[in-house]
């Protein structure tokens, strides 16, 4: 029993903007932990405050908003790379698949 029949005939659809996307991944994934890291040392520098105490509880605070939205800008890249992956699975060839006989294929059901 052959799983992998393809299908006679079938013509293979050509690769569109899911490959121009997956081969910017990486970069956006970079860039979207590289830049908020870049920010939170910034951060250092530049938030001020009357005590050291706020001056820390500030730090911490942009620390913490970097920290999600790097969790955020990968939790995107992730998304994105399956919605390609499953387009680029859907331009692939197609198969035959297996005809099993059904009882009621003359006469369907209501």
């Amino acid at each position: 029993m052959d799983w992998f029949q393809k299908l006679p005939g079938f013509q293979r659809t050509p690769y569109g903007i899911e490959w121009r996307i997956l081969r910017r991944m990486p970069t956006v994934a970079l860039a979207g932990t590289v830049l908020p890291a870049l920010m939170a040392l910034a951060a250092r520098w530049l938030i001020g405050g009357a005590t050291a105490a706020e001056v820390a509880r500030n730090l911490q605070r942009f620390d913490y908003m970097m920290i999600g939205l790097v969790i955020f800008l990968w939790t995107l890249v992730v998304t994105v790379v399956i919605g390609c992956v499953i387009v680029w699975l859907m331009k692939g060839p197609a198969y035959v698949a297996d005809g099993l006989p059904v009882s009621h294929s003359d006469a369907p059901r209501p």
